[in-house]
């Protein structure tokens, strides 16, 4: 039953995720699919240990529909593409509605070593671990990585991250409060896509 439930739950977020553009995920402010232009770099976190670096984005709708419509769209279908792997993750975690999390490790030396299990996320002064992993890349069960040489991973959390409000990545020691300037650059965006959103539709609706 309780594998069932989280079948269902993350199936239904998959499907906001990937398949309506007009839905909206209960109890969020989302905004039209796109209009976006942010690219992942722009508002990635990055943290290094001096043998891996770590990259962390949020894959809230929130988030993920401010990026280009083609950024959007390859994360969705990545997401799509796993669903049953993290509906599986979710109910072993025993968490019916999870926050996905797109964790990214580049080696920066040769035969660098890490741990998946030591990435958290402090939302609201919680302290957040993650509860699943689903792994993107055939080298991340080797747990070491060449220089240059990346891994990839959808990570699970507990319900109750807030990505419009402050986050700490912290992994192994380092910490990074760098969502802030995130934040700067998604509320930017959030306001451009609802007026780019407005002006298309008042064309439409002249066009009539």
């Amino acid at each position: 039953m309780k594998c069932t439930l989280a079948r269902r739950h993350v199936g239904t977020l998959l499907l906001c995720l990937a398949v309506v553009p007009t839905c909206r995920l209960v109890s969020q402010d989302t905004v039209p699919v796109g209009y976006g232009t942010l690219r992942r770099d722009d508002i990635a976190v990055r943290l290094a240990t001096g043998t891996i670096e770590v990259q962390v984005l949020p894959l809230d709708e929130q988030v993920i529909r401010l990026l280009a419509p083609d950024t959007y769209r390859s994360l969705t279908q990545l997401v799509q593409s796993r669903a049953t792997d993290l509906a599986d993750a979710a109910a072993r975690g025993s968490t019916q509605n999870p926050t996905l999390v797109m964790v990214t490790l580049l080696g920066v030396v040769s035969q660098a070593r890490f741990n998946p299990e030591d990435l958290t996320i402090t939302s609201r002064g919680r302290l957040f671990r993650p509860i699943g992993i689903v792994p993107l890349s055939p080298t991340w069960s080797s747990f070491q990585l060449n220089a240059r040489q990346q891994a990839a991973a959808i990570y699970l959390f507990e319900p109750g991250i807030s990505v419009r409000e402050q986050l700490t990545v912290s992994y192994q020691g380092q910490s990074s409060d760098a969502w802030s300037h995130s934040l700067r650059l998604l509320d930017q965006e959030r306001a451009r896509v609802k007026a780019r959103a407005q002006l298309e539709s008042k064309r439409d609706s002249g066009a009539r």
